[in-house]
């Protein structure tokens, strides 16, 4: 059994894991930190950004104009922005069976696989990952194909020129294999690959493996999933909460009795409490608009949001902020509401919904598809805005950093937890609007974790080796990382892992008429056992085993047969022995026959019994007795004989 690791983003995973005879895709995150190297992509011309100079190399020896722009000491590539895809070269990725979706956040490089590889095989996810997961794609294909940029940065890629580059274009990683945004033709083509299924629903791959999402607490459908066979099984924990206000409790009990568990998707804020970071929101929000000045937002059309609107329905009125409009802009704003409000109400009522409902239908919470239409007409300020996208690289975002970022009566609020927040605000420097980070994630902490793997016990941990030691600015604190015992397995870009635990048992069935004439011989009390001599038939990796067929009858012949042509005779087969011989028992047996100059001698697997006057051994082992006598058959006849006697013939 082996675990591929395709992606180097502990919460975007991709790996893919061969367990029997299945090629098994777990999540296919896009690492979208990659899009921070690039500059903006404005709605509307921008003089400031249209005006940045180029990056020229101090010795002249690099001429890249046209690609590369210098902002505040930081250069980006002047280019439509590109993702970093999971690892394609590892493995033959057309020879995957099924991809198995975790959550809607870490199924966005899908058509990337699915459209490109060779795929031809059956994705599952359930349905609020599935439609929710559609609505991201499409808000991001929305997002790029607005703000068309016909020319394509490549030369920067070069390895000789992005050594000479200053950081962080320099330590870029796999820059050749990032790629432009996929169309909404590769999407629906992706997703028309999707099979549905519900938690604790078992779906059989090919008789080999049966596999079965279950509830993770996170967000909306998300799942874990366990894949295992009749005798192995292995648990994909990916994005859990135990928060007790998400959809659906996370199943903790269904992971117990794991051979192998994969861990990814911890929270990337380990320190940052999320019930404070949503204080800290409301409260800095709520100076800025008493101050008269706006409040930006940027994020997903999905997740995190749900969580502030939550938040601030609870807040508006004893904070007197009632008056104040708070807009939602989004190409698909309309459809994440609605879809966030049916799937909740089918997935044990999350209670956001109706709030979200009251914020709608009181106009508090209007939703837009962009800024340009019925906003542009509507807009006022003071205001609260939410759009995308967090990278604050392209999406409506772009347009309010620009017409907001002059004013220090402003205020940034960062919430998503993906994208460092000075990385996303470089290119927009010197920046006088306020900025403000709480980044909520409500995924596991390590203190979580820990105690949630002393509950469910697996033999064996996998997880991406960021989670095996403390973070690089907090070398200090052990207690953010995993310490177990053994120790986890940890995992990095295009590693490959042969997980510890080997395939030792098959389940085969038997024929009703063969088990009739088996005839059991009582071994010990309560324990049978029987020899059967049969044919193994397998298929679909079902192995059942068969009466061995009976030769056809022999024609009758005129002519008589020649010796040669006489059937041969079919011996029956020795019989199987079972037991141990006792050391003294043997002893006190071999002095009963003449035998009185023995030597014993312990070894690691028995004794071996040395007869001196004869010149012979006796090797006496857990799984086999050996005599090594030369020229004296009638002595290691006598010695066979002597063994056989505590031994129990089948």
């Amino acid at each position: 059994m082996k675990l591929y690791c395709l992606s180097g983003h502990p919460t975007l995973p991709c790996n893919v894991l061969k367990f029997k005879s299945t090629t098994i895709m777990l999540d296919c995150g896009l690492d979208t930190t990659s899009v921070l190297n690039f500059l903006p992509l404005p709605l509307v011309h921008s003089p400031r950004l249209s005006k940045l100079p180029s990056w020229v190399c101090k010795d002249g020896t690099i001429n890249l104009e046209k690609e590369l722009k210098e902002c505040a000491g930081r250069v980006f590539v002047d280019s439509q922005p590109e993702f970093c895809l999971p690892e394609r070269e590892l493995l033959d990725l057309s020879t995957i069976d099924v991809i198995l979706i975790s959550n809607y956040h870490c199924m966005m490089a899908l058509p990337y696989i699915t459209e490109h590889t060779g795929f031809t095989g059956t994705v599952y996810a359930t349905e609020p990952t599935l439609q929710i997961g559609r609505l991201l794609m499409e808000e991001l294909v929305k997002f790029m194909e607005r703000v068309p940029k016909a020319q394509s940065a490549t030369c920067w890629k070069n390895k000789e020129i992005q050594r000479m580059l200053p950081g962080p274009l320099k330590d870029a990683v796999d820059v050749w294999t990032w790629k432009r945004s996929y169309s909404m033709q590769e999407v629906n083509s992706a997703l028309s690959k999707v099979q549905l299924v519900g938690y604790s629903q078992k779906v059989e791959l090919f008789g080999a493996v049966q596999v079965s999402p279950l509830s993770s607490g996170y967000s909306l459908g998300s799942s874990n999933w366990i894949i295992q066979s009749h005798h192995e099984k292995v648990a994909y924990v990916s994005g859990s909460s135990l928060l007790t206000t998400h959809p659906q409790p996370m199943d903790q009990s269904s992971l117990k009795n794991s051979d192998v568990l994969i861990l990814t998707g911890l929270t990337q804020m380990p320190t940052a409490n999320p019930d404070g970071m949503l204080g800290e929101f409301c409260s800095n929000l709520a100076m800025t608009i008493r101050a008269g000045g706006n409040v930006l937002v940027p994020c997903y059309s999905s997740g995190v949001i749900y969580d502030l609107l939550e938040c601030l329905y609870q807040f508006i009125e004893s904070a007197n902020l009632g008056t104040t409009p708070f807009y939602f802009i989004s190409p698909v704003a309309n459809s994440s509401l609605e879809f966030s409000q049916i799937f909740a109400e089918i997935d044990i009522c999350h209670c956001t919904v109706p709030r979200k409902e009251t914020l709608i239908q009181t106009n508090k919470l209007k939703h837009y598809p962009s800024i340009h239409g019925d906003f542009s007409s509507e807009f006022r300020q003071p205001c609260v805005v939410f759009t995308g996208h967090p990278s604050l690289r392209f999406g409506d975002v772009v347009h309010f950093m620009e017409l907001w970022g002059k004013s220090g009566l402003n205020t940034i609020i960062f919430t998503e937890p993906d994208f460092s927040y000075l990385d996303a605000l470089a290119p927009y420097q010197p920046l006088a609007m306020k900025c403000v980070y709480c980044p909520i994630d409500t995924r596991l902490n390590f203190h979580q974790v820990s105690k949630l793997l002393k509950e469910v016990q697996p033999l064996h941990v996998v997880c991406p080796e960021q989670y095996t030691q403390p973070p690089l600015t907090q070398s200090h604190r052990s207690d953010l990382m995993l310490e177990l015992q053994p120790p986890p397995m940890p995992y990095r870009r295009c590693s490959v892992l042969n997980l510890p635990f080997r395939r030792r048992y098959e389940r085969v069935y038997i024929l009703p008429e063969l088990a009739n004439s088996l005839v059991p011989s009582e071994i010990k009390p309560g324990v049978s056992m029987a020899t059967v001599s049969a044919v193994l038939h397998s298929k679909d990796n079902k192995h059942t085993l068969q009466s061995v067929p009976k030769p056809p009858p022999v024609p009758p012949s005129k002519k008589r047969k020649r010796v040669m042509e006489e059937p041969p005779v079919v011996l029956a087969p020795k019989p199987l022995l079972s037991g141990a011989v006792p050391l003294e028992a043997f002893l006190a047996t071999l002095q009963k026959h003449g035998i009185t100059e023995v030597k014993v001698e312990e070894t690691a697997d028995g004794h071996i019994l040395h007869l001196q006057a004869d010149d012979t051994l006796i090797q006496l082992e857990e799984d086999g007795t050996h005599i090594v006598c030369d020229n004296n058959e009638p002595l290691r006849t006598t010695l066979r004989d002597l063994v056989l006697r505590f031994l129990q013939k089948l």
